[in-house]
């Protein structure tokens, strides 16, 4: 019997977004609540994206390994896993170790868990039945976004009221639920995803990536379901030497990993120091927000702004192109960043300025992220483009990671206020990288017939 996806697709892409959320956000919050600088917490979690630059490198071997099926389900377990060893370790002397092993795995396991879901989405439902879900898929991603950047981070502030400021306990009982909450998901999913349903023989890396693209799915369901691929680790390693080579032997190579590296360098400083500010205490500089106020205004009023600059930045480019709207993307995305620099200096008291301030930059950054977006499709048009975008994908994280390392240092070397000027300052480099892209005036257009060959 085959489930219908609605059973299973939003549920999937929610399980999807919560540790990536927790790995990224969460943490932030836990850490400056144990009482780490904001240095080292910029440096440790920067490093927890290393699993999502890496993940083109080994997502072709687990078609060898296995079935998409199992690494959902065995990936959930062992993110429910790391949830529980988390909430374990943060009550012991070892904590800092013992978290950030945990916080290893969870990436890890996430990354995975993206690949995995991904290809079960895409061969494991006709085409059809893709181009409808993927509203209801994004919908339920952004979902976990507000849950795990909101609901739970104000969880852990009302457990911190509960217990009368027990943070560690607070904290350790919050991520005992997450825990929970994956192994439910764990069990509803090896229980409703669709098993396998045909034998029929296994494609070779190059027809795996013709079939990705096209939508085809002659003999596709069996590599989603449950047939484990017949290809072997020599043959994709060669396949995969010659996507990379493809991918640098591209017209403009140069400029475009310029850009998918410093388009959004601002963002990459900006967006682990300026959580850190909010709920740093006015002594430091910071706004002395409290975990509920934190997760208001963030996971709720922040996410919102996201999506509909996201939207709206959607509806602008295919109504004119990516050309037309390059450049009011690149100032939605950089100028707006001047709020902060506004709270650092005004340090207002107001909850309704901080959510205004907040919904303006987030919005600003969803409407500009679309250029970046569409560019990576820009630049992987061609043969392998799958795969090529997977690429680009892992120099977007690239893009966050580096900045991260050291955000928090020079944040505690110059002060809020210095910081978030020189944000300002390199926005210019988002300017000069924009400046040197060449862009078919077509592209993104709704009557632009994308169909090669």
């Amino acid at each position: 019997m085959r489930h219908s996806p609605w059973t299973w697709v939003p549920s999937l892409y929610f399980a999807e977004g919560i540790p990536y959320v927790a790995v990224m956000t969460i943490a932030l919050v836990l850490y400056k609540q144990l009482g780490l600088s904001n240095a080292e917490i910029t440096y440790y979690t920067s490093w927890l994206y290393l699993p999502w630059v890496i993940k083109p490198l080994w997502s072709p071997f687990i078609d060898i390994v296995r079935t998409k099926r199992w690494w959902i389900i065995a990936m959930q377990l062992l993110i429910g896993a790391a949830f529980g060893g988390v909430a374990f370790t943060i009550p012991t002397s070892f904590w800092l170790q013992g978290t950030l092993c945990c916080f290893w795995l969870m990436a890890f396991s996430s990354a995975t868990h993206d690949i995995a879901a991904d290809g079960f989405y895409m061969l494991g439902l006709s085409q059809h039945e893709q181009s409808f879900f993927v509203g209801i898929r994004s919908t339920f991603y952004r979902l976990a976004m507000i849950v795990g950047q909101g609901v739970l981070i104000m969880i852990a502030g009302n457990l911190q009221v509960i217990f009368r400021n027990d943070i560690p306990y607070s904290w350790s009982l919050l991520f005992y639920g997450c825990c929970g909450m994956f192994l439910a998901l764990w069990l509803w999913h090896a229980y409703i995803l669709p098993k396998p349903e045909t034998t029929s023989p296994q494609p070779s890396p190059k027809e795996r990536e013709m079939l990705t693209e096209t939508g085809t799915e002659t003999g596709t369901k069996a590599e989603a379901f449950g047939q484990t691929s017949g290809t072997n680790a020599k043959e994709i390693g060669a396949e995969l030497l010659n996507v990379i080579k493809s991918f640098f032997r591209k017209e403009q190579v140069i400029v475009g990993i310029l850009f998918m590296l410093l388009y959004r360098m601002p963002e990459g400083l900006l967006v682990k120091v300026s959580t850190l500010f909010l709920i740093d205490n006015p002594g430091s500089g910071g706004l002395g927000l409290s975990p509920q106020e934190l997760g208001f205004v963030q996971g709720t009023v922040g996410v919102i702004g996201l999506t509909l600059g996201g939207i709206l930045g959607g509806m602008a480019a295919g109504r004119d192109g990516l050309k037309r709207w390059l450049w009011p993307m690149v100032c939605a995305i950089t100028l707006p960043d001047i709020v902060y620099v506004f709270m650092a200096y005004a340090l207002p008291h107001s909850l309704l300025v901080i959510n205004v301030c907040i919904f303006i930059e987030q919005f600003g950054y969803g409407f500009g992220f679309t250029a970046y977006m569409l560019y990576l499709i820009y630049y992987s048009q061609g043969e392998y483009k799958t795969s090529h975008y997977a690429l680009c994908t892992a120099f977007m994280a690239l893009s966050m990671m580096i900045p991260g390392l050291f955000a928090g240092a020079l944040q505690e070397m110059v002060g809020y206020r210095a910081f978030f000027i020189i944000v300002m300052a390199f926005c210019s480099v988002t300017f000069i990288t924009s400046a040197l892209l060449k862009i078919d005036p077509t592209f993104g257009k709704k009557n632009e017939e994308n169909e090669e060959g």
